[in-house]
């Protein structure tokens, strides 16, 4: 038992959204016009002709049926494949920092704190849009909070990694609230032009206030009773876009700057690693899978939520149970499973028991158990 509680959360969602037909459309246009370019070459025998995507194949493969996104228009002009976003001058708001006060601010009055009761920022995300100075500094500097931020990568970990360093920040009484923030902006590294991943993403934020038990003053408190975190080095998540592609000599518009996986390796190997996660995790706090009311996993397959899921419990789980999000917001790496929590957990009654689980590259793996009080 920490004595730290969950108290409030928020979520900004795009304005663009982007169904699977839309996606397919575009990415066929692109093909085709692909294949006309090489067809002297599809001729020879020199390369294949590239293949079409279907609606049904993504939703059979992934359970996605829609995304949001920042832009649209970008991504669905057979031209040009990426999203389109001007380049904002340094005395602007950074795009992250306006999608982190946004969600920041609905977190904060659900706890009913202000600002100025902050005094930890974490803006934890798998992609951030500078390396300094940090985004957590200016979201302090835009929200007003006091105290100190910081910026951290676990990819679609990040979120529960924050969470723990958060959590045990107050439990050590360094400091009575915190607030973490995840702006993914998923749809910037994705290869739009790869059949195999171009529907996988869409972009989100979410934040979180955690404080100290006796502090807390919402209505609605949820209890961290333990945090548990996992990483294992393996090269089947991979994005190469660094600062030293440039001295490096490397094309920084090669595909390997971009989300790259093998997509049955990481799906044989990370189940059976977050389910075990999870299963000792629970046994560590005396609990078991039949204790769990819900478990807010990562939204990346809905395969593996599913595989995962029927591990822990021991049965298939119920759609409430293990709700699914990425239906409507696709993968949003580290902010998936908060989006879950935020959207479904109004009828978690006090003292049920529940798993906030991401897991990613790295790998990487965060459960972080909690209880209504």
């Amino acid at each position: 038992m920490t004595n730290v509680v969950i108290t409030g959360t928020g979520l900004y969602t795009p304005e663009h959204a982007i169904d699977n037909e839309a996606l397919v459309a575009a990415f066929n246009a692109w093909v085709d016009n692909q294949n006309t370019h090489n067809a002297d070459a599809i001729a020879r025998g020199e390369q294949p002709p590239l293949a079409h995507s279907s609606s049904e194949f993504i939703e059979k493969a992934s359970g996605i049926k829609s995304r949001y996104v920042l832009d649209a228009s970008g991504i669905l002009d057979p031209e040009r494949m990426r999203p389109k976003l001007p380049q904002r001058n340094n005395d602007e708001s950074s795009i992250q920092c306006e999608m982190a006060t946004n969600a920041a601010r609905q977190a904060l009055a659900a706890a009913q704190v202000t600002p100025s009761d902050i005094e930890l920022v974490i803006v934890a995300c798998s992609n951030l849009e500078r390396a300094y100075p940090a985004v957590a500094v200016e979201v302090q500097q835009a929200l007003g909070t006091s105290g100190y931020g910081f910026d951290m990568n676990v990819a679609c970990s990040s979120a529960t990694f924050a969470l723990e360093m958060a959590a045990n920040a107050i439990a050590s009484g360094s400091v009575k609230r915190a607030l973490v923030v995840n702006p993914e902006i998923c749809s910037a590294h994705l290869n739009f032009t790869d059949r195999d991943s171009h529907f996988i993403f869409g972009d989100a934020c979410t934040a979180m206030v955690l404080e100290h038990s006796a502090s807390a003053v919402a209505e609605l408190r949820y209890e961290i009773l333990g945090t548990r975190l996992v990483t294992k080095f393996s090269n089947a998540i991979r994005n190469n876009a660094g600062f030293l592609n440039r001295i490096t000599d490397s094309d920084p518009l090669a595909l390997d700057k971009l989300f790259v996986q093998e997509g049955r390796r990481v799906f044989r190997e990370v189940c059976p690693m977050v389910a075990q996660l999870i299963t000792d995790h629970l046994a560590s706090l005396e609990l078991a899978g039949s204790d769990l009311t819900r478990m807010w996993l990562h939204q990346a397959n809905r395969h593996m939520n599913d595989l995962i899921a029927r591990k822990v419990l021991g049965r298939d789980p119920s759609e409430e149970q293990a709700p699914i999000i990425l239906d409507r917001y696709a993968n949003t790496s580290s902010a998936g499973s908060i989006i879950a929590f935020h959207l479904h957990r109004d009828n978690f009654a006090s003292g049920d028991i529940g798993v906030i689980c991401s897991f990613g590259a790295g790998y990487s793996a965060g459960s972080v158990v909690i209880r209504r009080q």
